[in-house]
């Protein structure tokens, strides 16, 4: 079975749900080998799905944010994702990442005592993802058996084999994260969640323009120290943080896409100054905006800045 990179973009609607589509209606399972150097902005950016995840580092360093959790995950090291647990990776070198995404309804009916008694239980439980260890006595054997997945899927009789070792493996997940006693992890609310989405919708919107917190707060009718704690919590920035990574992320498409000069594409993100926003785009991208564009094939006759 092939793996499918995603081409370096993560694809969402406005409610960041990923609107790929993770195998097929038959097999809902998908296997990918990804880089999250390759991607925009050197981030596999926030994104949620119904199946589950399991991510294994194979090299490099990622820098995993889930809700309001961030883990480092070194080499060797894991994580699963529960469903519809929203959710983002980071890199600051190349870093391999085998990964799968697979609808539980592959392991056993919905209507099933499998389903029931062992599968619910863990999309059900507050803990939304569990990082593993390969090093790890307790952990290992995760790691094992996701690794034995990966192996796998270039192989004759992939899907039963691959189909044998998920029902496995979720025993191990059952035991960790579905049996009773785990703590309660507190959740944000539907509410909160749903201001988030507002907020970071307006500023889709309307970035080229000027925006303060205060235009932002006023979209969803709270205090400016409201927002910044939903912010902080869920994403690990400030509202004005976003808004100017959101601004690097459109000028970056600019400078890959048209020949419009480097001023021009400043301003027409919101950066009043080109200073300032050659200064900020090279914080983020390791490279002023020339040697971006360069490196994305575009060579203006005539570059201004």
């Amino acid at each position: 079975m092939e793996s499918y990179p995603r081409n370096g973009k993560i694809r969402t609607d406005a409610s960041f749900r990923e609107t790929v589509c993770h195998g097929s209606e038959e097999y809902p399972f998908q296997y990918y080998q990804e880089d999250i150097w390759q991607y925009d902005f050197h981030c596999i950016d926030w994104h949620w799905h119904d199946e589950v995840e399991l991510v294994f580092v194979e090299k490099g360093t990622a820098e995993v944010f889930v809700g309001s959790d961030r883990h480092i995950l070194g080499r060797e090291m894991g994580v699963f994702i529960n469903s519809q647990t929203v959710h983002k990776f980071e890199a600051t070198e190349s870093t391999l990442i085998p990964n799968i995404v697979f609808s539980p309804s592959l392991l056993a009916r919905e209507d099933g005592l499998l389903y029931q008694k062992y599968i619910h239980p863990v999309l059900a439980s507050p803990i939304k993802c569990l990082v593993f260890s390969a090093n790890d006595p307790g952990q290992g054997e995760i790691a094992d058996v996701l690794r034995a997945v990966f192996a796998i899927q270039e192989g004759a009789l992939c899907e039963i084999k691959t189909v044998a070792l998920l029902l496995h493996l979720w025993g191990i997940l059952y035991e960790k994260i579905g049996g009773a006693g785990n703590p309660f992890v507190p959740q944000p609310s539907a509410r909160t969640q749903a201001q988030l989405q507002i907020m970071m919708q307006y500023i889709h919107k309307n970035y080229p323009c000027q925006i303060s917190l205060d235009n932002i707060a006023d979209t969803v009718s709270l205090s400016k120290s409201s927002v910044l704690q939903i912010f902080s919590q869920n994403i690990h920035t400030s509202p004005i943080g976003y808004l100017v990574n959101y601004r690097l992320k459109r000028a970056a498409k600019r400078l890959a896409s048209t020949q419009d000069s480097i001023s021009i594409i400043a301003r027409d993100s919101g950066f009043e100054n080109v200073g300032y926003f050659c200064r900020k785009f090279k914080e983020v991208f390791h490279m002023t905006p020339s040697t971006y564009r360069k490196k994305c094939g575009m060579n203006p006759m005539t570059e201004k800045i």
